[in-house]
């Protein structure tokens, strides 16, 4: 409460972190009207954490769980045949479940790996003089890059006919390793949420004072909802489609632009095709640049 009404010292005040601002004279009722509206403010930002916290924990007791089971579960399962009916098994049958227990336990890697990297950016968002760090690294020929982890995904995802690629060569602002993982993630849930037959498309352009990496798809889609939802430990609709992983991947890519002062947007409709952008800085072009 004060006597400087003008706009100036209102400014002032909010700047000083006052939730509310009252020039004098003011009436009791005033007064209680703006104490209300505060409190009201402050139930409905709780309300919203809580929702958020409430989901965090439906997610994460629905995916934990499954996630960790199904994997550990191949690697129990043939390994007990293995270890238990050797002799009985044939060549390709050992073969077969070589392979499975390889599948199951790459799974569970990339589980574990996701969970790690996503701790450490956290940690590195923290620290300004890393963060500063990661944004001296450079790339200077990604498309040879981009163009390998993208078949490298295709064919993890058996569709490497359904990969299309247009990539040209623009320096960018980052590692090597963290633009790789950008690419992981960003095709590998394009060939995850579209069909068999269905084409994925991945592009680096020059756009302007950026270089753009854009990654599509006629797939499943995302609503404007689960668009403005995305963030680590969440997946939409597992109830009626199945799906791997914590929700991570796409979060990572996210935390990885942002970090290297770049912006990822998604365009999608619901049922219809989905295109990421990724907009990263161009090169550095001074001596201090480190590959």
């Amino acid at each position: 409460m004060t006597g400087l009404a003008d706009h100036a010292g209102m400014r002032h005040g909010m700047e000083l972190g006052a939730d509310d601002y009252l020039p004098k004279p003011f009436t009791i009722d005033g007064l209680y009207a703006a104490v209300d509206a505060r409190l009201k403010k402050a139930h409905t930002v709780r309300q919203e954490a809580e929702k958020k916290l409430s989901d965090l924990r439906d997610n994460l007791s629905l995916m934990l769980p499954h996630e960790l089971r199904t994997p550990l579960n191949g690697l129990l399962a043939y390994g007990e045949i293995l270890r238990s009916d050797a002799a009985n098994l044939g060549p390709a049958e050992v073969a077969e479940m070589g392979q499975v227990i390889h599948e199951s336990a790459k799974r569970l890697e990339r589980l574990v790996e996701n969970f790690l990297i996503y701790a450490q950016l956290e940690l590195i968002g923290t620290d300004p003089q890393k963060v500063a760090a990661m944004r001296n690294k450079q790339t200077f020929s990604p498309a040879g890059l981009i163009e390998e982890r993208a078949r490298l995904q295709a064919e993890m995802a058996r569709r490497p006919e359904d990969l299309a690629l247009q990539v040209e060569d623009h320096p960018v602002r980052i590692s090597a390793e963290y633009l790789a993982r950008i690419v992981d993630e960003l095709v590998q849930n394009s060939f995850k949420f579209s069909q068999t037959g269905a084409r994925v498309s991945v592009a680096l352009t020059n756009s302007g004072g950026a270089v753009s990496l854009v990654v599509g798809d006629h797939g499943r889609g995302f609503s404007t909802e689960h668009i403005t939802r995305v963030g680590a430990y969440m997946q939409f609709d597992r109830k009626l489609h199945e799906q791997q992983g914590l929700g991570l991947g796409l979060s990572i890519a996210k935390r990885l632009t942002e970090l290297h002062g770049g912006t990822l947007d998604i365009d999608s409709t619901r049922g219809g095709s989905t295109t990421v952008t990724v907009k990263l800085p161009k090169d550095l072009g001074d001596s201090e640049v480190q590959p």
